[in-house]
């Protein structure tokens, strides 16, 4: 049975994360790491995983490429007296994935358009890079296109900062399945407050 183009682009960029692909690997990195934190691409570097999410190559739709730092964050020395173990300082996780986080640098940079999917393209030891799919909620193609068109509603404006692209949808919780076979919703951050105001204490 033959292959589709996009299997055989998919296979050849999982070669380049082996030990075969590593001279391409790390020129590629070079060359992403000495450009902007938000850089505007001609094409998706994973033309599969591009077309995947909703990436189409017709007018109104953008890619750009954002490179995100590794690694949990560090917060500011308390001056006050505490012990070491309860200041806090160091390998703070973040509550955002990093994914999200480019979106919304994506976002942030392009305020016109609206983001609507992402994926991971590399990664070094110190920083990841993510390509992001924006469109363009005013372009005559994107309106005419049924498909697409729904990226103009009201609804959507903003739609990265609220969490309704799929990084978001996974941050919120949406996709997690807790006992049985239901989501929660609105989020799971929401489920853990009201279970923890509906708790009564037991007296012994």
């Amino acid at each position: 049975m033959a292959s589709s183009m996009y299997r055989h682009i998919s296979r050849s960029f999982r070669r380049t994360q082996g030990d075969e692909g590593a001279d391409l690997r790390h020129e590629r990195l070079l060359t992403w790491r000495r450009e902007h934190t938000v850089t505007r691409l001609e094409h998706p570097t994973r033309l599969d995983r591009a077309r995947a999410v909703g990436y189409r190559a017709k007018g109104g739709f953008l890619v750009a490429r954002v490179r995100v730092r590794r690694g949990g964050q560090n917060k500011r020395a308390i001056i006050a007296g505490r012990r070491p173990k309860h200041k806090g300082v160091l390998q703070m996780t973040l509550k955002k994935s990093l994914r999200r986080i480019a979106e919304e640098r994506a976002q942030k940079h392009y305020p016109n358009l609206e983001v609507l999917n992402s994926y991971w393209v590399g990664e070094d030891g110190k920083q990841k890079f993510f390509e992001v799919i924006l469109v363009d909620p005013s372009h005559p193609e994107i309106l005419a296109d049924p498909k697409i068109s729904w990226i103009a509603a009201p609804a959507q404006k903003g739609r990265v900062y609220r969490g309704l692209t799929s990084a978001g949808t996974e941050g919120r919780g949406l996709r997690w399945k807790g006992k049985g076979t239901e989501r929660f919703r609105p989020s799971y951050a929401r489920n853990r407050r009201d279970t923890r105001r509906t708790q009564t204490k037991v007296i012994p």
